[in-house]
């Protein structure tokens, strides 16, 4: 007698109805934790009193068991940094802070570390400036403080560079001047202070050369 369905029901096929039937009958939600469809219990884990949910945090479905993370205690649901499902680690990772977050810099699964990166402090940063995953550098580099940017001059993909050219203080781009890819250039020759666009006057790609001319306000090379 609760459900409305179309909108609001436990018995609905789409997760959207169901949690909106977990949410206006929470206590309800107890009753299908031990349901055998993993995203009823998914949803339900998520409304039920905390106290109902250690037994789930050996449910076989990743997605009970992430869930668990978000909502027990930390102190109860640590030992899941060990669990072989990267959903349900990153969904600690949400949580956890300072050394115990940074244990996770050495997860196997990318996408762990990617997670930590997003909320660790940049001081603790810098330990994955050598991560082997592209995403995760690209991550360090949007969140480093400016001061810690250079340590990522000589990272091996032009796609991280260019996020540290694009975030570098403008008075310290000159160290970038030389990028080997050209779109790292670009961006150091849209940003640098106009008084050392000379060092980019001279470019081997045309597009580098007319944007320094235009922002010096010079006609083209090769014009008269």
């Amino acid at each position: 007698g609760l459900c409305d369905l179309g909108r609001t029901c436990v018995n609905d096929r789409r997760g959207r109805r169901i949690d909106r039937f977990f949410a206006a009958n929470p206590r309800e939600a107890e009753r299908y934790l031990d349901h055998p469809y993993f995203e009823v219990r998914t949803l339900a884990a998520r409304h039920a009193s905390p106290f109902r949910l250690p037994g789930l945090a050996q449910d076989p479905e990743p997605d009970v068991r992430a869930m668990v993370a978000l909502r027990l205690p930390l102190a109860r649901v640590r030992d899941l940094v060990h669990d072989p499902e990267p959903r349900v680690r990153i969904a600690l990772a949400m949580r956890l802070d300072g050394d115990a977050l940074a244990a996770l810099f050495d997860d196997p699964d990318f996408t762990v570390r990617n997670a930590a990166a997003r909320r660790a402090p940049p001081a603790l940063l810098l330990q994955l400036i050598d991560d082997p995953d592209l995403s995760v550098r690209k991550t360090v580099a949007r969140r480093l403080e400016d001061y810690q940017l250079p340590a990522l001059f000589g990272d091996p993909d032009g796609q991280v560079r260019r996020i540290v050219a694009e975030r570098l203080p403008p008075g310290k781009l000159r160290a970038m001047a030389a990028d080997p890819d050209f779109r790292v250039r670009y961006v150091v020759a849209e940003r640098m202070p106009s008084g050392d666009l000379a060092l980019l006057a001279d470019d081997e790609v045309e597009l580098i050369r007319d944007l320094v001319c235009e922002r010096l306000g010079l006609p083209p090379k090769g014009e008269d």
